[in-house]
């Protein structure tokens, strides 16, 4: 069976893991979620993340997810450009989310980057996803 959209499935899965309170959670694995999970990683939304599975064809990403006091680091995780209707931004339209608490992840030229990255490279791209 195909997904449509692999990167609101990476959203779902975070957002259900961080509902049910589990330590980590697999991802089926592709390059660009393993960009996504380095900037998460970065940006100190989730501890790490680990290769599993390696030998087989299908390789997943296990990503251990960050609670501060039993507090989800992600409370909110939410995709922005979607299979019908992608959303582009200049450099100058990059949203600042919360006011600057959260972040917007962003596919550009130079890579997958946070929104403050992309404002220091001084690139826009596709606007992948919000998260706070």
């Amino acid at each position: 069976m195909s997904m449509t959209d692999p990167i609101a499935d990476y959203c779902t899965r975070i957002r259900n893991g961080y509902s049910s309170k589990k330590r980590w959670i697999d991802i089926p694995s592709s390059e660009l979620k393993k960009r996504i999970s380095l900037v998460l990683k970065e940006e100190g939304y989730i501890d790490n993340f680990v290769f599993v599975n390696k030998e087989s064809k299908k390789e997943d990403i296990r990503i251990f997810l960050r609670y501060d006091n039993n507090v989800p680091a992600i409370t909110t995780i939410k995709k922005i450009s979607k299979p019908g209707k992608r959303v582009y931004v200049s450099v100058s339209d990059i949203p600042r989310v919360l006011n600057g608490l959260g972040i917007s992840v962003i596919s550009s030229s130079r890579g997958v980057v946070s929104n403050k990255v992309a404002r220091e490279l001084k690139v826009g791209g596709e606007l992948l996803c919000n998260v706070w």
